[in-house]
């Protein structure tokens, strides 16, 4: 999956500005091809609603309007992701538990150390088959 600056950009100060709390959202975009990686084209943010620093929870009416947005335009939503204030970029033993969709990638953008790092991750039954990395 590739995630252009500009967009990596966002997710920094998207969790930058809701630290110490976990933010998160949606990656949307266009899906891999047999010519081409998936390509994010839009940060899709959402509410945390638990408003924590060690978990999220996606607020159901964000959920369905991301989907809305991405159908009127014809994008997929490739990956959900969120940030960890100060752990890191690697999924929880509750993000494993709870990654349930084997269709698109789950992405933690790490702001413990100066340097951010942003990794996605494939997630199946509860383990993760593939890193990528990408800050």
């Amino acid at each position: 999956m590739t995630i252009p600056q500009n967009i990596i950009e966002e997710l920094v100060a998207q969790a930058r500005a809701e630290a110490p709390d976990e933010s998160c959202g949606y990656l949307l975009g266009r899906p891999a091809s047999a010519i081409a990686d998936a390509l994010v084209t839009e940060n899709y943010p959402m509410e945390n609603i638990d408003h924590s620093p060690e978990h999220f929870s996606f607020a159901p009416r964000d959920q369905f309007a991301a989907l809305r947005y991405a159908r009127e335009r014809g994008l997929k939503i490739l990956a959900n992701w969120h940030s960890h204030p100060a752990s890191p970029s690697r999924p929880s033993q509750e993000d494993l538990r709870l990654a349930n969709d084997p269709s698109i990638r789950y992405a933690i953008l790490s702001l413990q150390d100066d340097r951010p790092v942003l990794n996605s991750f494939r997630i199946l039954s509860g383990q993760v088959v593939d890193t990528e990395h990408h800050l």
